[in-house]
């Protein structure tokens, strides 16, 4: 099996500690790629590189990076279903959804080359005569863009092309798990002409390679995406660097599901949202917050739904749900849904692993539901990151977003309604960074701001013409044309 390595100032090559690591198939056990496996010296070089190619790459005209985004995107497109194919042998997701997860990469490269023109600045009137004031954009630096397993194209393009049109160079350090799909990635992206230094890409632990990212001085920024316990630790080391870092991290998201609330649509909205992607979503509904009213007529739905639900290979047209990652997550998965049985909890179906047949080669674990859950229980609380839903019952819709919002994340959330008050009040009152109205808790778009409050990140957004807010720092110029010494605030009073 080729060994896949570091790829550094426009070259492939091998972590200098010799060492590797496997990425598996979460579905059948078997061996995706073998990786190279690198350390603190394996950073410095890419570092090295990257603030060299930035001195050249800062000065290439945004129109200009916009062109080699467009072609990124093209190359997606052209290798769009053995991305999508490599994908799902990776981290398991069913067909449908890793094309959709390429997809979005490409959406992503279009939308930003767009903004190669359109780095707007401002210009400014001045309080003094023959002055003139505007704002430009400059770029960070070099971006360490650390990423998750679970959208191994979507999120480092999340990522990578803001910062690449705002004109920083990137070190990308995908999770490991991702790893293979990540390099697919990079040499799609090489193929596309993006000059040698301007993308880096290290494989290895996040304990040696993100830490190493994180402690270098030549990392101007770092943009995360993963558990907040690994972000919380990372943020608490920049700040010893003075760095930036833009955060995305847990949710506990909740649909609210209101007594006059269309209820086919609602379990439609619920089942796609809680056991899409096997639950492995920072977006996953893990909570549904419905008015007693219409309670038991919702479970009855949600368990026939569920009870159709095939588990399987993603490769396999005729499944609907793939494995968890790997085994430690499906025994982390599992400790939960015991630890909601102890608390009380009412178990409706699912709550073992999946081992019949060729299930018992893959990590796989049955979509499951709870009812009779309480805000204070931890399955209610903690994000499980698995096929796991939680329903709560409440009397009004405003103990629905008390309810809601009693969380330490904050990211996505959903009501279902027919009542424009409740809708309005929705809006206004639940304190999360994504609202869905009659529509489940994923499917972002890229043209709108990604993010969440609370525990969930740090105030930042990705995609989005806010995510080039993150990858640029505002310049105010003044230009005195007076030919005299003219004062602010002085001169003028």
């Amino acid at each position: 099996m080729e060994l896949l390595k570091n790829f550094i100032g426009g070259e492939w090559v091998e972590s200098n500690t010799g060492e590797t690591t496997e990425s598996y198939n979460p579905a059948t056990g078997e061996v995706v790629g073998l990786l190279t496996r690198s350390n603190e010296t394996d950073v410095q070089k890419a570092v090295t590189v990257a603030r060299a190619a930035y001195k050249t790459w800062r000065l290439t005209p945004a129109p200009v990076r916009g062109e080699i985004l467009m072609k990124i995107g093209q190359a997606l497109e052209k290798h769009k279903e053995e991305l999508a194919q490599l994908l799902t042998r990776e981290m398991g997701k069913v067909l449908a959804e890793a094309r959709g997860d390429v997809q979005e990469a490409i959406d992503v490269a279009y939308y930003f080359a767009g903004e190669g023109r359109r780095l707007f600045g401002q210009t400014m009137p001045s309080e003094l005569t023959n002055k003139a004031c505007m704002t430009v954009r400059d770029p960070i630096g070099v971006v360490a863009a650390i990423t998750a397993w679970n959208f191994p194209t979507a999120i480092p393009a999340w990522k990578m092309m803001p910062a690449l049109i705002a004109g920083n160079t990137v070190i990308f350090k995908p999770a490991s798990d991702g790893a293979v799909v990540a390099t697919a990635l990079v040499k799609v992206m090489i193929e596309a002409g993006v000059p040698a230094g301007v993308v880096n890409l290290i494989l290895g632990p996040g304990n040696l390679v993100g830490d190493a990212l994180v402690k270098n001085p030549g990392i101007d920024a770092i943009t995360f995406t993963g558990s907040t316990e690994t972000g919380t630790k990372m943020a608490s080391k920049a700040a010893l660097y003075n760095k930036r870092i833009s955060l995305e991290m847990g949710g506990k998201n909740a649909i609210i599901v209101m007594d006059d609330a269309d209820l086919e649509l609602a379990v439609d909205g619920i089942i796609w949202s809680a056991y899409g992607t096997t639950g492995q979503r920072c977006t996953a509904c893990s909570r549904v917050i419905v008015h007693r009213d219409v309670k038991e007529e919702l479970l009855n739905k949600l368990v026939e739904k569920i009870k159709d639900l095939k588990l399987g290979n993603g490769l396999d047209s005729r499944v609907d749900m793939g494995p968890v990652i790997n085994s430690k997550q499906l025994e982390s998965i599992h400790q939960y849904v015991e630890i909601g049985k102890a608390e009380g909890a009412r178990l409706l179906i699912g709550g073992e692993k999946a081992t019949e047949g060729e299930l018992a080669k893959g990590s796989f674990y049955k979509p499951t539901l709870f009812a009779d859950v309480t805000p204070d229980m931890r399955i209610a609380q903690e994000e499980i990151f698995g096929p796991v839903l939680s329903v709560l019952t409440i009397e009004s819709l405003a103990e629905a977003i008390e309810v809601n919002n009693n969380t330490k994340f904050g990211l996505s959330g959903s009501i279902y309604t027919q009542n424009i008050n409740n809708v309005y009040t929705a809006m206004r009152d639940i304190t999360t960074g994504i609202l869905y109205v009659n529509a489940g808790t994923i499917g972002a778009e890229v043209h709108l701001p990604f993010g969440g409050t609370r525990g969930t990140g740090n105030g930042h957004r990705e995609v989005g013409t806010a995510a080039i807010d993150f990858f640029t720092e505002w310049k105010s110029i003044y230009v005195d044309f007076s030919g005299t010494l003219q004062r602010a605030q002085i001169d003028n009073r």
